[in-house]
């Protein structure tokens, strides 16, 4: 059979030159398409496709979803994908709450009773996340979560190499709750490490890692993520007695800027 394949392939023989010259029609092959024939047929499949996704999203995958849900509030919302959830925990969810795509989220309830997930109002999460839940992961409000971002509050093995050689689960004191604040932007493929706290009104862009905490309204990036940018131009008004704090604080902004302008220049 390979010679028969090789003799084919590669030989001038009239018989396989005409072999080689069928399978090139063959795989050029294409028929018109008429718009008067194709449109009204595209439009059917689209019709079809669109009422089918709607029946499975909410008579399978939604139901599905919020019987894993201790609580839930108005207008959660589920994609056409039943999302896969490991272990026994919580879900706690508030309104209009959208977990597109296929979600993965997993109990790991050998550090708590009840290891627990909450989910702000209006928090969107992507498709192809996975949330690991030892103790606690927190989401606020009004949060987006790009695809692919891995959350987790424990790196699932002991940071000791005995206790890792002998398969034991990591310490009490490896597994930290992570606390992402409200307005958060979670760029695609960023992965959050145990014991992060993310500020209020931060962006994590796409691919970083974050291993410490967020200070809120700042923008990090990189492996491991470091902040790159504030999203706030002016500081808010300071307290009575740390006006030269925050007068040190603009200085050295200042003086970041100016280095950053010197290197790109």
């Amino acid at each position: 059979m390979k010679n028969l394949y090789r003799f084919l392939a590669s030989s001038d023989h009239s018989v396989a030159r005409a072999v080689r010259d069928v399978r090139r029609q063959v795989r050029g092959f294409t028929l018109p398409a008429p718009r008067p024939i194709v449109v009204p047929m595209r439009m059917a499949f689209e019709a079809a496709r669109e009422v089918y996704y709607f029946g499975a999203r909410v008579l399978v995958c939604e139901p599905h979803f919020k019987s894993h849900c201790a609580r839930y509030g108005k207008g959660v919302r589920t994609g056409n994908f039943i999302h896969f959830i490991q272990g026994q925990g919580d879900i706690v969810l508030g309104d209009d709450v959208v977990l597109d795509g296929k979600i993965n989220i997993v109990f790991a309830a050998r550090f708590s009773d009840r290891p627990t997930l909450r989910i702000g109002d209006n928090t969107g999460i992507g498709h192809d996340c996975r949330i690991i839940v030892g103790k606690s992961v927190s989401i606020g409000k009004h949060c987006r979560i790009a695809g692919s971002v891995y959350i987790l509050d424990s790196s699932g093995h002991p940071s000791d190499p005995e206790a890792r050689k002998r398969g034991l689960p990591p310490a009490d004191n490896e597994v930290r709750p992570v606390v992402i604040e409200d307005n958060v932007w979670l760029g695609a493929r960023s992965m959050i490490f145990p014991g992060v706290t993310i500020g209020e009104g931060s962006v994590v862009s796409a691919g970083s890692i974050v291993m410490a905490d967020v200070p809120p309204y700042t923008v990090v990036a990189g492996n491991p993520a470091r902040r790159v940018a504030s999203l706030r131009t002016e500081s808010p008004p300071a307290e009575p007695g740390a006006i030269r704090a925050g007068a040190r604080g603009n200085l050295a902004d200042d003086a970041g800027r100016r280095s950053l302008e010197g290197r790109a220049s």
